[in-house]
């Protein structure tokens, strides 16, 4: 019995996705758990494996690489041993007649109009192509002369990411296009939390001064991964949302959701855009955890491998421009959360004490962003006091 292949939904916003590259050939077995092709959603790249077992057969007008895809959409099928290939509403399936002949090392049937386009291809013999229209016009674009480059498709065929991957230029990236869909995303989202929030900004400032005392004493211990200053104020903000959990809910069309969990997102900016990888129970980790797990999951977000389970499910977000000399700012919230953390640079300043003495005190800002239709501006100023509280004593609140 024929099994479809449909385009999965990678995310609980997704609608439609980039399809990457099929990583089986057409005719071959495939086992279930075996990735089968690449799909590209909002935000992350991700291999999408089969649930069932069955020899792969490709729909002829199935999408080539680069291709946007409609969530559900039929592009193949798993059948069984000399079982013919179903004709499917809407798609030109026109099966051969002897579908147990096909060779895994034969293109499928998908490519017989790129071979018209092409501008180099093999033999008959070997139907492969040498290089993919969308990659030769990648390289005419760029100037680059691909005629010994090392294909990385399935069959040696150069593929966009090869052009891509010898270009020295950053614009040879976005000319592929997926800065632009990237950008796309965060505008719509940005557009429709602007549009349904109520939201308010407060800030408040910190006396962070133990709060870097605690960090230089990780890095004179020698401790490996040192906790980075957001791996701190993770854990410290999960601990103050414990307290306040009204800022640690989510707005649905049923109204008021209460998470089960503190599952903190930490912005990261990247060369396609701005991406939120989360991490789950902050609260509940152990700094050396929340290192391990922030150093990681910044890195796969900068080179694009985050899979939609690690950009999903976050009830709070955490975003940092200290690095780049901000003090405070206003951070737009991740709908459908409540709200959201602007953290600013650590500044030493001169600071008057109760007792009318000037010292010289590490000084950290924050702004919080909370949407006033969820809730109302006296607890989100408690929240902000509390986690105040706890940058001006981070260790009690950490041994807690």
């Amino acid at each position: 019995m024929a099994i479809e292949i449909t385009v999965p939904r990678l995310g609980w916003s997704m609608d439609e996705g980039t399809f990457g590259e099929w990583l089986k050939v057409d005719g071959e077995f495939v086992e279930p758990g075996e990735p089968i092709f690449t799909l590209e959603s909002e935000k992350s790249v991700q291999e999408v494996e089969s649930v069932d077992g069955g020899f792969l057969r490709l729909c002829p007008d199935g999408p080539q690489e680069g291709d946007t895809v409609t969530v559900g959409t039929l592009i193949g099928f798993l059948l069984e041993e000399n079982e013919d290939m179903p004709v499917a509403s809407g798609v030109a399936t026109a099966p051969p007649a002897a579908p147990a002949a096909v060779s895994p090392a034969m293109c499928a049937e998908v490519e017989q109009e790129e071979r018209s386009t092409s501008p180099n291809h093999k033999e008959p013999g070997n139907r492969t192509l040498a290089i993919s229209p969308r990659a030769a016009r990648l390289a005419r674009q760029l100037g680059i002369d691909w005629s010994g480059i090392k294909g990385s498709g399935k069959t040696g065929r150069i593929r966009e990411r090869d052009i891509v991957a010898v270009s020295q230029s950053k614009s040879a990236t976005s000319s592929s296009g997926r800065n632009g869909s990237v950008r796309s995303v965060i505008a719509k989202r940005m557009l429709h939390s602007a549009q349904n929030t109520a939201a308010v900004t407060l800030t408040l400032r910190a006396d962070a001064t133990n709060l870097v005392s605690l960090r230089q004493q990780f890095k004179a211990s020698g401790s490996h991964p040192v906790p980075a200053y957001h791996d701190i104020l993770m854990k410290l903000t999960g601990l103050a949302l414990r307290r306040h959990p009204n800022l640690n809910c989510l707005s649905s069309d049923d109204g008021i959701i209460q998470p089960d969990g503190i599952h903190i997102g930490l912005a990261v900016d990247t060369e396609t855009g701005l991406l939120v990888p989360v991490i789950t129970n902050a609260d509940g980790s152990s700094l050396s955890d929340l290192a391990t797990r922030t150093a990681r999951l910044i890195e796969r977000a900068r080179q694009r491998k985050c899979s939609a389970a690690e950009l999903t499910g976050g009830t709070f977000t955490i975003t940092n421009l200290g690095a780049f000399g901000i003090d405070a700012f206003t951070p737009i919230i991740n709908a459908p959360q409540t709200a959201i953390l602007g953290i600013g640079a650590i500044r030493r300043e001169a600071t008057v004490l109760d007792d009318d003495r000037i010292v010289a005190r590490d000084q950290l800002t924050l702004s919080l962003t909370f949407d006033h239709q969820v809730v109302d501006g006296a607890p989100a100023a408690a929240f902000l006091q509390t986690l105040c509280q706890a940058i001006e004593n981070p260790s009690a609140w950490l041994i807690a």
